[in-house]
């Protein structure tokens, strides 16, 4: 099977190079109906996904969808289970080409994917196969019941919007990158504090000494910014929080901004400063950049199974109303 290939966009991470998969297209969330083409993304360099992701294939093959398996899943178990059937592809391929994605693993593995194919308008389904999984709604025991409601278009979609980041050195751009949990800026490997200039839509704000500061989307919310003391947003929201890390001064208190609102951390001082988008891409950062943020033009679509609230996704995932163990 012959498939389309897209260009690439180079990311600088220290002294390596990362190639990421940049192409837009034109088209909107409306194929997760009767979607007829689902792509299977598996959990990084695990081996506990392989049977669930056979079985999920093999039933989805005899409810007559066309299955691609992602290439480094399928390179990652393909010793494991036999895949032999179906096609393996890349994420530009599946952009291109697949009605929606189903993801199995933790929410580490959903943001990855998440950023791939946001620009593919290509919506998502969580299988979790880690431990908390805020994203991946559908628990493994359940996941081919949950079939039928998918197949026949029961789920319910909801938009969840991205942070567009830049880096600019010297006047220029020297990376870019999406973000659906938060992007942060850091002081490093080092003990010492970071110094920076916050400004938003071009109004200086404050200069800030702390560990860092998290720009956070309301999925990101219950990430890295609620650890940092950072507010819980409902994921229909399309505010950002800047939440700061340990800071100098303790009136620098988490703020909420407006989603329009263009954001600037210009560096000041610091040792070893760094910028990591979803915890999952890290570049080195020196004083004089300036790390620019806003709403990406993109935005991922989620597909809930009927039933789904996002309070009681939170209820049990952070165990609220639960009575004290013992006696």
């Amino acid at each position: 099977m012959s498939l389309s290939r897209g260009r690439l966009v180079r990311a600088l991470h220290g002294g390596l190079i990362f190639m990421q998969e940049f192409v837009p297209m034109n088209r909107g969330f409306t194929s997760y109906r009767s979607p007829r083409t689902i792509a299977l993304v598996g959990k990084y360099h695990s081996q506990e996904i392989a049977e669930s992701l056979r079985k999920l294939a093999e039933y989805l093959y005899e409810r007559g969808v066309s299955v691609f398996i992602e290439r480094e899943t399928a390179e990652n178990i393909g010793k494991t289970v036999d895949l032999s059937r179906w096609v393996t592809c890349g994420f530009n391929d599946i952009g291109a080409h697949a009605d929606l994605a189903i993801v199995l693993g933790g929410d580490g593995t959903m943001l990855n994917a998440a950023r791939r194919l946001a620009r593919y308008c290509v919506p998502l389904v969580g299988v979790n196969q880690g431990r908390l999984g805020f994203m991946t709604d559908i628990a493994r025991d359940d996941m081919l019941t949950c079939m039928d409601d998918l197949l026949d278009g029961r789920f319910m979609p909801e938009n969840r919007m991205l942070l567009a980041a830049e880096v600019i050195r010297d006047g220029k751009e020297i990376a870019a990158n999406m973000a659906l949990n938060d992007v942060v800026v850091d002081k490093g490997a080092i003990g010492r504090m970071i110094e920076f200039e916050l400004f938003i839509d071009g109004e200086f704000i404050y200069n800030l000494r702390s560990d860092g500061l998290i720009v956070s989307t309301p999925t990101g919310s219950t990430a890295y910014s609620m650890s940092a003391g950072g507010p819980i947003l409902n994921p229909t929201l399309t505010g950002i929080a800047l939440v700061p890390l340990c800071p100098h001064a303790l009136t620098n208190r988490p703020i909420i901004v407006n989603e329009n609102t263009d954001i600037e951390l210009r560096i000041v001082y610091a040792d070893d400063p760094r910028v990591h988008f979803d915890g999952q891409v890290t570049l080195d950062l020196l004083p004089g950049d300036s790390v620019r943020l806003r709403r990406s033009e993109h935005k991922i679509c989620f597909l809930h199974p009927p039933g789904y609230s996002y309070f009681a996704m939170l209820r049990q995932k952070l165990q609220w109303s639960e009575r004290p163990k013992g006696p």
